[in-house]
Protein backbone atom coordinates (compact mmCIF):
# COMPACT_ATOMS: atom_id res chain seq x y z
CA UNK A 1 0.00 0.00 0.00
CA UNK A 2 1.15 3.18 -0.76
CA UNK A 3 0.79 7.05 -1.96
CA UNK A 4 0.42 8.02 -5.53
CA UNK A 5 0.01 11.64 -6.76
CA UNK A 6 -1.80 12.44 -9.87
CA UNK A 7 -2.01 16.00 -10.44
CA UNK A 8 -3.19 17.64 -7.20
CA UNK A 9 -5.52 14.06 -6.63
CA UNK A 10 -3.92 11.77 -4.39
CA UNK A 11 -4.23 7.74 -4.77
CA UNK A 12 -3.57 4.55 -2.89
CA UNK A 13 -1.29 1.66 -4.29
CA UNK A 14 -3.26 -1.62 -3.14
CA UNK A 15 -0.83 -4.36 -3.26
CA UNK A 16 -1.33 -8.27 -3.09
CA UNK A 17 0.67 -8.87 0.26
CA UNK A 18 1.41 -12.60 -1.42
CA UNK A 19 3.46 -11.31 -3.41
CA UNK A 20 3.72 -7.54 -3.45
CA UNK A 21 2.35 -6.90 -6.88
CA UNK A 22 0.29 -3.86 -7.17
CA UNK A 23 -3.23 -5.09 -7.83
CA UNK A 24 -5.69 -1.42 -8.00
CA UNK A 25 -5.10 2.25 -6.98
CA UNK A 26 -8.39 4.33 -5.04
CA UNK A 27 -8.35 7.95 -4.26
CA UNK A 28 -7.59 9.03 -1.17
CA UNK A 29 -11.68 11.34 -0.55
CA UNK A 30 -11.01 14.26 0.99
CA UNK A 31 -13.47 15.91 3.62
CA UNK A 32 -15.43 17.94 0.75
CA UNK A 33 -15.46 14.99 -1.16
CA UNK A 34 -17.09 12.73 2.00
CA UNK A 35 -19.54 15.50 2.64
CA UNK A 36 -20.51 15.63 -0.50
CA UNK A 37 -21.27 12.23 -1.24
CA UNK A 38 -23.01 12.09 2.41
CA UNK A 39 -25.62 15.33 0.73
CA UNK A 40 -26.14 13.12 -2.37
CA UNK A 41 -26.97 10.21 -0.01
CA UNK A 42 -29.67 12.34 2.21
CA UNK A 43 -31.22 13.39 -0.91
CA UNK A 44 -31.95 10.12 -2.04
CA UNK A 45 -32.60 8.42 1.23
CA UNK A 46 -36.62 9.76 1.76
CA UNK A 47 -37.27 7.52 -1.38
CA UNK A 48 -35.30 4.44 -0.39
CA UNK A 49 -37.43 5.12 2.93
CA UNK A 50 -41.14 5.50 1.39
CA UNK A 51 -40.69 2.31 -0.79
CA UNK A 52 -41.23 0.81 2.67
CA UNK A 53 -39.56 -2.90 3.80
CA UNK A 54 -41.24 -4.80 0.62
CA UNK A 55 -40.09 -2.32 -1.42
CA UNK A 56 -36.47 -2.42 -0.43
CA UNK A 57 -36.19 -6.12 -0.14
CA UNK A 58 -36.72 -6.68 -3.87
CA UNK A 59 -33.36 -4.74 -4.18
CA UNK A 60 -31.49 -6.92 -1.86
CA UNK A 61 -32.96 -9.99 -3.42
CA UNK A 62 -31.95 -8.82 -7.07
CA UNK A 63 -28.19 -7.85 -5.10
CA UNK A 64 -28.23 -11.11 -3.50
CA UNK A 65 -28.78 -12.66 -7.51
CA UNK A 66 -25.93 -10.15 -8.23
CA UNK A 67 -23.25 -11.48 -5.65
CA UNK A 68 -24.13 -15.24 -6.89
CA UNK A 69 -23.57 -14.48 -10.43
CA UNK A 70 -20.49 -12.84 -9.43
CA UNK A 71 -18.89 -15.09 -6.54
CA UNK A 72 -16.05 -16.14 -8.39
CA UNK A 73 -15.00 -12.40 -9.20
CA UNK A 74 -15.63 -11.35 -6.24
CA UNK A 75 -13.11 -14.50 -4.55
CA UNK A 76 -10.74 -12.84 -7.49
CA UNK A 77 -10.76 -9.41 -6.03
CA UNK A 78 -10.67 -10.62 -1.92
CA UNK A 79 -7.64 -12.89 -2.54
CA UNK A 80 -6.16 -10.32 -4.86
CA UNK A 81 -5.62 -7.77 -2.09
CA UNK A 82 -5.42 -9.89 0.91
CA UNK A 83 -3.52 -12.85 0.16
CA UNK A 84 -5.90 -15.35 1.65
CA UNK A 85 -6.76 -18.92 0.35
CA UNK A 86 -9.01 -19.65 -2.37
CA UNK A 87 -11.50 -21.47 0.37
CA UNK A 88 -11.41 -18.62 2.96
CA UNK A 89 -11.85 -16.33 0.18
CA UNK A 90 -14.79 -18.05 -1.06
CA UNK A 91 -16.68 -17.69 2.70
CA UNK A 92 -17.34 -13.88 2.10
CA UNK A 93 -19.49 -13.87 -0.94
CA UNK A 94 -21.83 -17.35 0.51
CA UNK A 95 -22.09 -15.15 4.19
CA UNK A 96 -23.30 -12.44 2.19
CA UNK A 97 -26.17 -14.48 -0.12
CA UNK A 98 -27.02 -15.55 3.41
CA UNK A 99 -26.99 -12.12 5.35
CA UNK A 100 -28.95 -10.65 2.40
CA UNK A 101 -31.30 -13.57 2.55
CA UNK A 102 -32.34 -12.96 6.12
CA UNK A 103 -32.45 -9.23 6.14
CA UNK A 104 -34.72 -8.93 3.06
CA UNK A 105 -36.93 -11.75 4.41
CA UNK A 106 -37.31 -10.88 7.99
CA UNK A 107 -37.44 -7.15 7.51
CA UNK A 108 -40.89 -6.45 7.01
CA UNK A 109 -41.85 -8.28 10.39
CA UNK A 110 -39.13 -6.65 12.56
CA UNK A 111 -39.87 -2.94 11.15
CA UNK A 112 -43.55 -2.99 11.23
CA UNK A 113 -45.67 -0.47 13.35
CA UNK A 114 -45.85 -1.97 16.87
CA UNK A 115 -49.08 -1.64 19.15
CA UNK A 116 -48.93 -1.17 22.83
CA UNK A 117 -51.54 -2.08 25.91
CA UNK A 118 -51.74 0.63 28.33
CA UNK A 119 -50.62 -0.31 31.48
CA UNK A 120 -53.02 1.36 33.38
CA UNK A 121 -56.11 2.90 32.95
CA UNK A 122 -55.79 6.39 31.80
CA UNK A 123 -53.66 4.91 29.05
CA UNK A 124 -56.78 2.94 28.21
CA UNK A 125 -58.44 5.99 26.50
CA UNK A 126 -55.69 6.34 24.07
CA UNK A 127 -54.11 4.55 20.94
CA UNK A 128 -50.21 3.66 21.70
CA UNK A 129 -48.26 2.78 18.70
CA UNK A 130 -44.38 2.63 18.42
CA UNK A 131 -43.53 3.56 14.71
CA UNK A 132 -39.66 3.00 13.56
CA UNK A 133 -37.51 5.52 11.48
CA UNK A 134 -34.56 4.54 9.99
CA UNK A 135 -31.51 7.34 10.66
CA UNK A 136 -31.23 8.70 7.48
CA UNK A 137 -27.22 8.20 6.48
CA UNK A 138 -25.13 5.41 8.29
CA UNK A 139 -21.21 5.16 8.17
CA UNK A 140 -20.24 1.46 8.33
CA UNK A 141 -16.24 1.90 8.96
CA UNK A 142 -15.08 -1.49 8.53
CA UNK A 143 -11.17 -3.44 8.49
CA UNK A 144 -9.48 -5.27 6.56
CA UNK A 145 -9.46 -8.84 7.44
CA UNK A 146 -12.82 -9.38 5.28
CA UNK A 147 -13.15 -7.05 2.95
CA UNK A 148 -16.34 -8.07 1.48
CA UNK A 149 -18.26 -9.50 3.97
CA UNK A 150 -16.97 -7.44 6.99
CA UNK A 151 -19.15 -4.49 5.02
CA UNK A 152 -22.20 -6.37 4.20
CA UNK A 153 -22.62 -7.06 8.16
CA UNK A 154 -23.87 -3.91 8.45
CA UNK A 155 -24.50 -2.45 5.18
CA UNK A 156 -27.50 -4.98 4.61
CA UNK A 157 -29.17 -4.56 7.68
CA UNK A 158 -28.71 -0.56 7.71
CA UNK A 159 -30.35 -0.58 4.01
CA UNK A 160 -33.12 -3.16 4.86
CA UNK A 161 -34.13 -0.55 7.67
CA UNK A 162 -34.42 2.17 4.92
CA UNK A 163 -31.47 4.39 5.63
CA UNK A 164 -28.36 5.46 3.36
CA UNK A 165 -25.18 4.05 3.45
CA UNK A 166 -21.67 5.46 3.03
CA UNK A 167 -18.79 2.95 3.58
CA UNK A 168 -15.35 3.34 4.10
CA UNK A 169 -13.35 0.21 4.07
CA UNK A 170 -9.89 -0.37 5.01
CA UNK A 171 -7.22 1.83 2.95
CA UNK A 172 -5.37 -2.07 2.96
CA UNK A 173 -8.29 -3.48 1.24
CA UNK A 174 -10.79 -1.13 -0.50
CA UNK A 175 -11.46 -3.34 -3.73
CA UNK A 176 -13.70 -5.47 -2.77
CA UNK A 177 -16.15 -2.73 -1.06
CA UNK A 178 -15.81 -1.04 -4.36
CA UNK A 179 -17.40 -4.09 -5.68
CA UNK A 180 -20.02 -4.16 -3.60
CA UNK A 181 -20.74 -0.72 -4.82
CA UNK A 182 -20.80 -1.82 -8.54
CA UNK A 183 -22.60 -4.83 -7.69
CA UNK A 184 -25.50 -1.89 -5.87
CA UNK A 185 -25.42 -0.14 -9.07
CA UNK A 186 -25.47 -2.90 -12.14
CA UNK A 187 -28.66 -3.77 -10.47
CA UNK A 188 -30.15 -0.49 -10.89
CA UNK A 189 -30.53 0.34 -7.33
CA UNK A 190 -31.24 3.52 -5.90
CA UNK A 191 -28.45 5.69 -5.15
CA UNK A 192 -28.27 4.93 -1.71
CA UNK A 193 -25.10 3.25 -0.94
CA UNK A 194 -21.62 5.19 -1.61
CA UNK A 195 -17.73 4.39 -0.79
CA UNK A 196 -15.50 6.92 0.45
CA UNK A 197 -11.80 5.18 0.03
CA UNK A 198 -8.63 6.93 2.28
CA UNK A 199 -7.11 6.82 5.35
CA UNK A 200 -8.00 7.84 9.03
CA UNK A 201 -8.57 11.39 7.75
CA UNK A 202 -11.50 10.33 5.74
CA UNK A 203 -12.88 7.99 8.16
CA UNK A 204 -12.88 11.05 10.89
CA UNK A 205 -14.76 12.86 8.01
CA UNK A 206 -17.39 10.69 7.58
CA UNK A 207 -17.93 10.19 11.56
CA UNK A 208 -18.25 13.95 11.19
CA UNK A 209 -20.92 13.82 8.34
CA UNK A 210 -23.20 10.82 9.67
CA UNK A 211 -26.26 10.11 11.70
CA UNK A 212 -25.29 6.74 12.88
CA UNK A 213 -21.59 5.41 13.33
CA UNK A 214 -21.07 1.51 12.90
CA UNK A 215 -17.34 1.26 13.78
CA UNK A 216 -15.23 -2.23 13.44
CA UNK A 217 -11.56 -2.18 14.10
CA UNK A 218 -9.63 -1.69 17.23
CA UNK A 219 -9.61 -0.49 20.24
CA UNK A 220 -7.57 2.50 20.31
CA UNK A 221 -9.77 3.55 16.79
CA UNK A 222 -12.72 2.80 18.19
CA UNK A 223 -12.41 5.03 21.15
CA UNK A 224 -11.28 7.61 19.11
CA UNK A 225 -14.37 7.09 17.27
CA UNK A 226 -16.50 7.08 20.29
CA UNK A 227 -15.07 10.06 21.29
CA UNK A 228 -15.92 11.80 18.12
CA UNK A 229 -19.49 10.72 18.08
CA UNK A 230 -20.25 11.46 21.71
CA UNK A 231 -18.70 15.43 20.48
CA UNK A 232 -21.80 15.39 18.06
CA UNK A 233 -24.39 13.30 20.05
CA UNK A 234 -24.57 10.58 17.47
CA UNK A 235 -25.35 7.35 18.35
CA UNK A 236 -22.42 4.36 17.86
CA UNK A 237 -21.41 0.52 17.59
CA UNK A 238 -18.55 -0.70 18.31
CA UNK A 239 -17.00 -4.16 17.69
CA UNK A 240 -13.26 -4.30 18.75
CA UNK A 241 -10.24 -6.06 19.54
CA UNK A 242 -10.71 -10.08 21.04
CA UNK A 243 -8.14 -12.76 22.59
CA UNK A 244 -10.74 -15.42 22.77
CA UNK A 245 -10.05 -18.13 25.13
CA UNK A 246 -10.92 -21.28 24.62
CA UNK A 247 -11.19 -24.11 27.51
CA UNK A 248 -10.65 -27.86 26.81
CA UNK A 249 -11.83 -29.92 29.48
CA UNK A 250 -10.77 -32.99 30.85
CA UNK A 251 -13.79 -35.17 29.10
CA UNK A 252 -13.95 -33.39 26.13
CA UNK A 253 -13.76 -34.98 22.76
CA UNK A 254 -10.48 -34.11 21.94
CA UNK A 255 -10.17 -35.03 18.47
CA UNK A 256 -12.95 -32.55 18.00
CA UNK A 257 -11.56 -30.27 20.04
CA UNK A 258 -8.02 -30.14 18.60
CA UNK A 259 -10.00 -30.14 15.02
CA UNK A 260 -11.89 -27.08 15.99
CA UNK A 261 -9.36 -25.26 17.74
CA UNK A 262 -6.88 -25.59 14.78
CA UNK A 263 -9.90 -24.51 12.15
CA UNK A 264 -11.19 -21.86 14.74
CA UNK A 265 -7.50 -20.56 16.10
CA UNK A 266 -5.97 -20.59 12.32
CA UNK A 267 -9.04 -19.97 9.78
CA UNK A 268 -7.85 -16.70 7.49
CA UNK A 269 -4.26 -17.11 8.93
CA UNK A 270 -6.09 -16.15 12.44
CA UNK A 271 -7.03 -12.81 11.40
CA UNK A 272 -10.72 -12.83 12.53
CA UNK A 273 -11.64 -10.71 15.47
CA UNK A 274 -13.06 -14.07 16.98
CA UNK A 275 -10.35 -16.15 16.45
CA UNK A 276 -9.29 -18.39 19.52
CA UNK A 277 -5.80 -17.04 20.42
CA UNK A 278 -5.71 -18.27 24.21
CA UNK A 279 -6.22 -22.27 24.79
CA UNK A 280 -6.30 -23.35 28.46
CA UNK A 281 -6.23 -27.27 29.31
CA UNK A 282 -6.59 -29.31 32.19
CA UNK A 283 -3.74 -31.01 33.63
CA UNK A 284 -4.98 -34.27 33.30
CA UNK A 285 -5.22 -34.38 29.06
CA UNK A 286 -2.97 -31.54 28.30
CA UNK A 287 -0.20 -33.66 26.42
CA UNK A 288 -2.30 -35.66 24.64
CA UNK A 289 -4.66 -32.81 23.61
CA UNK A 290 -1.14 -30.91 22.23
CA UNK A 291 0.14 -33.58 20.47
CA UNK A 292 -3.04 -33.91 18.39
CA UNK A 293 -3.10 -30.15 17.90
CA UNK A 294 0.65 -30.07 16.85
CA UNK A 295 -0.08 -33.15 14.48
CA UNK A 296 -3.41 -31.10 12.77
CA UNK A 297 -1.16 -27.48 12.96
CA UNK A 298 1.57 -29.27 11.45
CA UNK A 299 -0.47 -30.67 8.23
CA UNK A 300 -1.68 -27.20 7.17
CA UNK A 301 -0.63 -26.21 3.93
CA UNK A 302 0.80 -22.18 3.54
CA UNK A 303 0.97 -20.61 0.19
CA UNK A 304 -0.51 -18.32 -2.07
CA UNK A 305 -3.39 -19.87 -4.46
CA UNK A 306 -5.29 -19.01 -7.80
CA UNK A 307 -8.40 -20.04 -8.25
CA UNK A 308 -7.23 -23.61 -8.10
CA UNK A 309 -7.53 -24.13 -3.82
CA UNK A 310 -3.93 -25.68 -3.14
CA UNK A 311 -2.89 -24.09 0.17
CA UNK A 312 -5.15 -24.19 3.84
CA UNK A 313 -3.20 -21.36 5.17
CA UNK A 314 -2.69 -17.99 3.16
CA UNK A 315 -0.39 -14.38 3.84
CA UNK A 316 -1.04 -11.59 6.45
CA UNK A 317 -2.74 -8.53 5.16
CA UNK A 318 0.19 -6.27 6.13
CA UNK A 319 3.61 -6.41 6.81
CA UNK A 320 3.02 -4.34 10.47
CA UNK A 321 0.64 -7.67 11.37
CA UNK A 322 3.42 -10.02 10.45
CA UNK A 323 5.72 -8.01 13.12
CA UNK A 324 3.30 -8.31 15.50
CA UNK A 325 2.81 -11.97 15.16
CA UNK A 326 6.82 -12.26 15.25
CA UNK A 327 6.88 -9.81 18.28
CA UNK A 328 4.62 -12.29 20.32
CA UNK A 329 6.46 -15.37 19.79
CA UNK A 330 9.95 -13.89 19.58
CA UNK A 331 8.87 -12.05 23.21
CA UNK A 332 7.30 -15.88 24.53
CA UNK A 333 10.05 -17.77 23.21
CA UNK A 334 12.64 -15.17 24.95
CA UNK A 335 10.28 -15.93 28.38
CA UNK A 336 10.81 -19.56 28.14
CA UNK A 337 7.72 -20.69 26.22
CA UNK A 338 8.95 -23.75 23.23
CA UNK A 339 7.21 -22.95 19.71
CA UNK A 340 6.20 -26.33 19.30
CA UNK A 341 5.20 -26.03 15.62
CA UNK A 342 5.78 -23.24 13.11
CA UNK A 343 7.73 -19.65 14.76
CA UNK A 344 8.95 -17.62 12.52
CA UNK A 345 7.77 -16.28 8.87
CA UNK A 346 8.17 -18.15 5.60
CA UNK A 347 10.21 -15.95 3.91
CA UNK A 348 8.21 -15.22 1.30
CA UNK A 349 5.60 -12.37 1.35
CA UNK A 350 3.65 -11.65 4.73
CA UNK A 351 3.37 -15.12 5.14
CA UNK A 352 3.78 -16.98 8.71
CA UNK A 353 4.01 -19.92 9.62
CA UNK A 354 0.69 -21.77 11.91
CA UNK A 355 2.76 -22.13 15.24
CA UNK A 356 1.69 -23.95 18.71
CA UNK A 357 3.07 -21.97 22.17
CA UNK A 358 3.92 -24.16 24.72
CA UNK A 359 5.05 -22.99 27.92
CA UNK A 360 3.32 -19.63 28.01
CA UNK A 361 1.71 -17.96 31.19
CA UNK A 362 -0.46 -15.12 31.79
CA UNK A 363 2.01 -12.42 31.50
CA UNK A 364 3.18 -12.94 28.05
CA UNK A 365 2.22 -10.91 25.41
CA UNK A 366 0.81 -13.94 23.21
CA UNK A 367 -1.55 -13.69 26.29
CA UNK A 368 -1.91 -10.37 26.66
CA UNK A 369 -1.96 -8.82 23.61
CA UNK A 370 -4.26 -9.23 20.67
CA UNK A 371 -2.39 -11.14 18.32
CA UNK A 372 -4.64 -11.72 14.95
CA UNK A 373 -2.32 -13.91 13.10
CA UNK A 374 -1.80 -17.69 12.98
CA UNK A 375 -0.68 -18.54 16.32
CA UNK A 376 -1.97 -21.00 19.24
CA UNK A 377 -0.65 -20.22 22.92
CA UNK A 378 -1.26 -23.42 24.78
CA UNK A 379 -1.36 -23.32 28.88
CA UNK A 380 -1.83 -26.26 31.21
CA UNK A 381 -4.52 -25.75 34.32
CA UNK A 382 -5.57 -27.66 37.51
CA UNK A 383 -8.75 -27.64 36.64
CA UNK A 384 -12.13 -25.58 35.45
CA UNK A 385 -12.01 -23.19 38.18
CA UNK A 386 -8.87 -22.35 36.78
CA UNK A 387 -9.28 -22.27 33.57
CA UNK A 388 -12.40 -19.86 33.94
CA UNK A 389 -10.26 -17.74 36.25
CA UNK A 390 -7.66 -17.29 33.45
CA UNK A 391 -9.96 -17.24 30.78
CA UNK A 392 -11.88 -13.80 32.58
CA UNK A 393 -7.95 -12.32 32.71
CA UNK A 394 -8.27 -10.14 30.00
CA UNK A 395 -9.13 -6.74 29.23
CA UNK A 396 -10.71 -8.08 26.12
CA UNK A 397 -14.49 -9.89 25.90
CA UNK A 398 -15.68 -10.79 22.42
CA UNK A 399 -16.17 -14.58 22.33
CA UNK A 400 -14.89 -17.82 23.52
CA UNK A 401 -15.34 -21.62 23.31
CA UNK A 402 -15.57 -24.21 25.52
CA UNK A 403 -14.57 -28.30 25.22
CA UNK A 404 -16.94 -31.12 27.08
CA UNK A 405 -18.96 -33.99 26.49
CA UNK A 406 -21.03 -32.65 29.11
CA UNK A 407 -23.12 -29.77 27.92
CA UNK A 408 -24.81 -29.27 31.02
CA UNK A 409 -21.49 -28.47 32.41
CA UNK A 410 -20.35 -26.20 29.29
CA UNK A 411 -23.35 -24.27 29.82
CA UNK A 412 -22.87 -23.43 33.34
CA UNK A 413 -18.93 -22.61 32.69
CA UNK A 414 -20.01 -20.31 29.30
CA UNK A 415 -22.48 -18.30 32.02
CA UNK A 416 -18.95 -17.46 33.82
CA UNK A 417 -17.22 -16.46 31.24
CA UNK A 418 -16.77 -12.24 30.33
CA UNK A 419 -17.66 -12.61 26.72
CA UNK A 420 -20.47 -11.29 24.46
CA UNK A 421 -20.86 -14.99 22.72
CA UNK A 422 -19.24 -18.34 24.12
CA UNK A 423 -19.72 -21.71 21.31
CA UNK A 424 -20.08 -24.68 22.91
CA UNK A 425 -17.93 -27.74 21.33
CA UNK A 426 -17.67 -25.29 18.27
CA UNK A 427 -15.82 -22.50 17.24
CA UNK A 428 -17.33 -18.98 15.32
CA UNK A 429 -21.04 -21.05 15.06
CA UNK A 430 -22.61 -17.97 16.48
CA UNK A 431 -21.34 -15.89 13.76
CA UNK A 432 -23.33 -17.99 11.53
CA UNK A 433 -26.87 -17.46 13.19
CA UNK A 434 -28.12 -14.36 12.82
CA UNK A 435 -30.37 -14.36 15.65
CA UNK A 436 -27.91 -14.22 18.03
CA UNK A 437 -26.47 -10.68 18.97
CA UNK A 438 -22.40 -10.27 18.24
CA UNK A 439 -21.09 -8.27 20.49
CA UNK A 440 -18.26 -7.32 22.86
CA UNK A 441 -18.04 -7.24 26.26
CA UNK A 442 -15.10 -4.72 28.05
CA UNK A 443 -12.98 -3.33 25.53
CA UNK A 444 -13.84 -5.83 22.77
CA UNK A 445 -16.70 -2.68 21.90
CA UNK A 446 -20.17 -1.22 23.04
CA UNK A 447 -23.23 -2.65 21.29
CA UNK A 448 -23.92 -5.59 19.28
CA UNK A 449 -24.71 -6.11 15.85
CA UNK A 450 -27.52 -8.98 14.52
CA UNK A 451 -29.47 -10.48 17.86
CA UNK A 452 -32.33 -10.71 15.39
CA UNK A 453 -34.87 -7.59 15.41
CA UNK A 454 -32.70 -5.57 17.65
CA UNK A 455 -30.02 -6.16 14.76
CA UNK A 456 -32.26 -3.64 12.46
CA UNK A 457 -33.75 -1.86 14.75
CA UNK A 458 -30.27 -0.46 15.57
CA UNK A 459 -30.24 1.50 12.37
CA UNK A 460 -34.19 3.40 13.11
CA UNK A 461 -35.44 6.13 15.85
CA UNK A 462 -38.37 4.80 17.45
CA UNK A 463 -41.22 7.54 17.17
CA UNK A 464 -44.07 6.82 19.43
CA UNK A 465 -47.16 8.24 18.87
CA UNK A 466 -50.70 8.57 20.85
CA UNK A 467 -54.10 9.25 19.21
CA UNK A 468 -57.69 9.12 21.30
CA UNK A 469 -59.57 6.09 20.80
CA UNK A 470 -62.83 8.11 22.20
CA UNK A 471 -64.37 11.24 20.92
CA UNK A 472 -62.45 14.29 23.37
CA UNK A 473 -63.59 17.10 25.41
CA UNK A 474 -62.96 20.87 25.44
CA UNK A 475 -60.58 20.45 28.67
CA UNK A 476 -58.64 16.72 30.42
CA UNK A 477 -58.90 16.36 34.11
CA UNK A 478 -55.64 17.63 34.91
CA UNK A 479 -54.96 20.38 32.63
CA UNK A 480 -55.22 23.86 33.46
CA UNK A 481 -57.29 25.75 35.18
CA UNK A 482 -56.87 23.09 37.76
CA UNK A 483 -60.19 21.88 39.48
CA UNK A 484 -59.45 20.05 42.80
CA UNK A 485 -61.99 18.00 42.67
CA UNK A 486 -60.65 16.76 38.91
CA UNK A 487 -57.04 16.30 40.22
CA UNK A 488 -58.25 14.42 43.08
CA UNK A 489 -60.31 11.78 40.65
CA UNK A 490 -57.40 11.74 38.06
CA UNK A 491 -55.07 10.52 40.98
CA UNK A 492 -57.38 8.64 42.66
CA UNK A 493 -57.44 6.23 39.27
CA UNK A 494 -53.70 6.57 39.41
CA UNK A 495 -53.49 5.00 42.93
CA UNK A 496 -56.24 2.82 42.45
CA UNK A 497 -54.38 1.30 39.64
CA UNK A 498 -50.97 1.42 41.07
CA UNK A 499 -51.05 0.88 44.44
CA UNK A 500 -51.70 -2.19 46.75
CA UNK A 501 -54.30 -3.62 49.25
CA UNK A 502 -55.01 -0.55 51.75
CA UNK A 503 -53.20 1.84 50.17
CA UNK A 504 -55.16 1.74 46.70
CA UNK A 505 -58.15 2.95 48.93
CA UNK A 506 -56.33 5.79 50.24
CA UNK A 507 -56.29 4.08 53.72
CA UNK A 508 -52.89 3.96 55.40
CA UNK A 509 -51.04 1.29 56.81
CA UNK A 510 -52.46 -0.97 60.03
CA UNK A 511 -50.18 0.11 63.07
CA UNK A 512 -48.43 -3.23 64.31
CA UNK A 513 -46.87 -3.47 67.32
CA UNK A 514 -43.55 -3.29 66.65
CA UNK A 515 -44.14 0.37 64.40
CA UNK A 516 -41.62 3.22 65.96
CA UNK A 517 -43.44 5.90 67.66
Amino acid sequence: MTITESGSAQFIQVRNPADDTVVGRVPVDTSETVAAKVRALRRAQSQWEAIGAKGRKRWLSRLQDWVLDNAESINDVVQSETGKSRVDASFEPMVTVDLLNYWSRKAPKFLADRRSRAHGPLGMAKRLETFYRPYPVVGVITPWNFPFLAPTFDVIPALAAGAAVLLKPSEVTPLAAIELARGWAEIGAPPVLEVATGYGETGAALVDSVDYVQFTGSTATGRSVAQQCAGRLIPYSLELGGKDPAIVLADADLDRAANGIAWGGLFNAGQVCISIERVYVEEPVYDEFVAKLARNVAELRVGQDTREAKFDVGALATTAQREIVQRHVDEAVAAGATALVGGAPTGVGTFFEPTILTGVDQSMSCIREETFGPTLPVVRVRDEQEAIALANDSRYGLSATVWTRDKGRGRRIARQLDAGAVNINDAFSNVFNFVLPMGGWKESGIGARWGGQSGILKYCRQQAITTPRIPTQERELIWYPYAPSKVRFALGVIRAAAAKGRRRLGVGPRRVANDAP
